[in-house]
């Protein structure tokens, strides 16, 4: 076991952060792909990454990578792997997974050859001829991409947007790996003046607090692996503790959510309890149309209702017009806001000083940023 690559998928567009906070956990030879991070794999590294990462989807250990054009390849190919290492006699793994622009298209049928080539591969290990698979969770990922096939094993159980405080949420809600996002690239200080909107559930304001006070994103919750025999338990509370060392209470951040709808002015209090950072977030309830930018700075990041999601179009754009209005040029002041809408900057009524593109689920989203 002592080497394996572990790898973290993540949304399109926050590759690059997904790196950087991997190295900032001390991992090794990290790489970037399209829509994942490969790094390096210990068990310290499976754990840590699970608990610590705001941006990943989740962590799976990469067990092999190799062509495949026939059902004969896949079969062969992974027969090949050291499943073994990872997987007891008891133990369960199911097989789920996605083929894109592949000779092998058919999910059911790469499923069905994949789990009989697990099974062929342990059976010979194991000298067994029937798995019970009655013990902890090994669920086998497959990604078959251009005829590259990728196997990996979830670590990580729900997904790792699933931090644990949110479990009820308004309509249309944001997710919580892309809010994180959005805070890291708006550059949330620890003291800043954090404002948001549009808070709905209160995900944007929840995380740019836990960012800001360096709370782990998966400190209240658990994890598929924290149940196999292979990895130390010990291992789990020790990163944990860990993790909550490094917790900043002296933050003095402070962040205010405004929503039209009292109900997720509720909800986001709710939450904000939950998450651990009551004392942190305020809300209340005010319309777009009654925000100032009071203060010598602010950070404003929002995800304004829309038209794919929420409004028609033309509600959409108006809105648009009110925040260009109410959200001022003023020194010591930056306003993010994502949207789908290519019209955005014409409606708002000035160009970004800079974009990223990022998605949105499947939407496809610019984050439009103003700080000069």
């Amino acid at each position: 076991m002592e080497n394996f690559k572990l790898v973290c998928p993540c949304l399109l567009g926050v590759e690059g952060l997904v790196a950087e906070e991997l190295r900032s956990m001390d991992a090794e030879n990290v790489e970037p792909q399209n829509g994942r991070v490969v790094f390096d794999g210990t068990p310290e590294m499976i754990a840590r990454s699970n608990i610590g990462s705001r941006f990943s989807e989740r962590v799976q250990i990469l067990m092999g990578s190799f062509p495949a054009h026939s059902f004969e390849e896949l079969f062969q190919g992974v027969k090949a792997l050291p499943w073994e290492n990872w997987i007891g006699k008891n133990d369960a793994f199911p097989v789920k997974g996605r083929s894109l622009s592949s000779d092998l298209s058919s999910v059911p049928d790469c499923q069905s050859i994949i789990k009989k080539a697990v099974v062929e591969r342990l059976k010979g290990k194991y000298h067994i001829s029937w798995f019970e698979e009655t013990g902890a969770l090994y669920q086998i990922q497959f990604l078959i991409m251009k005829n590259q096939v990728s196997l990996m094993i979830d670590t990580s159980g729900a997904g790792l947007h699933k931090r644990g405080y949110r479990a009820n949420s308004t309509e249309a809600p944001i997710k919580e790996t892309l809010a994180a996002a959005m805070v890291h690239l708006a550059r949330v200080r620890r003291d800043a003046n954090f404002i948001d909107p549009f808070c709905g559930s209160g995900t944007i304001l929840i995380e740019a607090a836990t960012y800001a006070l360096n709370i782990a994103p998966g400190m209240q919750r658990h994890f598929a692996a924290e149940r196999w025999g292979n990895l130390d338990r010990e291992l789990w509370m020790k990163e944990k503790a860990r993790a909550k060392d490094l917790v900043r209470r002296d933050a003095a951040f402070q962040a205010h959510g405004y929503d039209s709808d009292g109900a997720a002015v509720s909800l986001t209090l709710e939450n904000a309890r939950k998450a651990g950072v009551i004392a942190q977030v305020h809300a209340e309830k005010r319309d777009i149309a009654d925000f100032q930018a009071v203060g010598e700075y602010g950070c404003v990041i929002c995800n304004p209702p829309y038209g794919e999601r929420l409004l028609d179009i033309r509600q959409a754009e108006e809105l648009y017009r009110t925040m260009g209005k109410v959200f001022e040029r003023k020194h010591g002041w930056s306003y993010s806001v994502i949207s789908p809408d290519e019209t955005f900057e014409a409606c708002f009524g000035r160009k970004a000083d800079r974009r990223r593109k990022l998605y949105n689920g499947m939407i496809k989203c610019q984050l439009y940023m103003y700080f000069k």
